[in-house]
């Protein structure tokens, strides 16, 4: 029989930090979710409130937290441009406080930690697609730097602690990721376009709409994520962890009026500052270390992303 880990979850009422505490829980895991409910919401883990394997911490990483446990993974950074443009002290604050916080844990009780880094690393990037050896083109001072470079600074911690301490780390680096729980005014592209067009509102593009996105559904990113948590011993990554389909921000539109058959017209907005032309995962690695890639299709999940939508915003078709 499988022992049952003792696993953190930093982030964990969030959009993916409850699906993955979903998964934790289904696998036979104990697990502490831990959130300041900033941006998460109980309402995403409500279902688990009565497990006798789930418990609940309201708490901000930035400040030491004290458990003791097998396995971390660090989610906890507001991850829309909204949220995180909204403080952004406190959200690089919660990037670089909370890594140094969660690797000091990690290091005290001897666990494995994951960090959920950000394809907001390569910031707009010069390579494309982007393999995990490109650096990056990012903007140190710009509006987005908040998040893009709290997470590189995260990595770097990530790094020294296993160099120094020899602390046993993960990273994976997320691209574009959608599906139920996400929060529908939370400013990401798939959200924004769904609620758009089930009220019928002008969807609202920015630039030409030719800038292209990689779309991961929210079941292959967990997969992902805990098969790099199990990986073997040694490979520390950073490793991507997203859909290699590439898309236009016209051609998702276009395909989200189709799938919710709605009369909303396509309008365009001028582009917001630093806001990257393209993004495309190179995910050999993942195929040769996880034995990952994604399976869900972009119409496939969306049309399960907009079923949660339509049920959460009482639109009866």
């Amino acid at each position: 029989m499988k022992a049952r880990n003792r696993v953190l979850v930093t982030g964990g009422a969030g959009f993916l930090g409850s699906h993955l505490c979903d998964r934790l829980i289904q696998e036979g895991n104990d697990v502490i979710c831990v959130d300041n409910l900033f941006t998460g919401s109980k309402d995403n883990i409500r279902h688990l409130l009565g497990n006798p394997y789930f418990e609940f911490i309201r708490h901000d990483v930035t400040e030491p937290l004290y458990v003791e446990v097998d396995q971390i993974y660090n989610l906890a950074c507001p991850a829309s441009p909204p949220h995180y443009q909204h403080d952004p002290i406190k959200t690089a604050k919660t990037s670089i406080y909370g890594a140094v916080n969660m690797l000091g844990l990690a290091k005290r009780v001897g666990a494995r930690i994951l960090q959920a880094s950000t394809s907001e690393v390569y910031g707009d990037p010069e390579v494309h697609p982007q393999p995990e050896s490109y650096r990056g083109c990012v903007n140190p001072i710009g509006l987005r730097s908040c998040y893009d470079e709290g997470k590189r600074m995260a990595e770097t911690f990530f790094f020294d602690y296993h160099r120094r301490h020899q602390v046993d780390i993960k990273i994976m680096r997320i691209f574009n990721t959608y599906g139920p729980r996400m929060d529908p005014s939370d400013g990401r592209v798939v959200s924004n376009f769904i609620v758009q067009a089930l009220k019928n509102e002008d969807i609202t593009v920015y630039g030409d709409g030719m800038q292209t996105r990689s779309f991961c559904y929210v079941d292959d990113l967990i997969e992902g994520m805990v098969r790099m948590m199990e990986s073997r011993d040694g490979f520390t990554g950073p490793v991507n962890i997203g859909n290699p389909g590439e898309f236009t921000m016209l051609s998702l539109a276009e395909k989200v009026i189709e799938l919710t058959q709605s009369g909303s017209k396509i309008i365009f907005k001028p582009l917001p500052s630093d806001d990257p032309m393209q993004r495309r995962p190179v995910i050999e690695l993942a195929k040769k270390e996880l034995d990952w890639e994604p399976t869900i299709e972009l119409e496939e999940g969306l049309t399960r992303t907009i079923r949660y939508f339509e049920e959460l915003l009482g639109i009866i078709k």
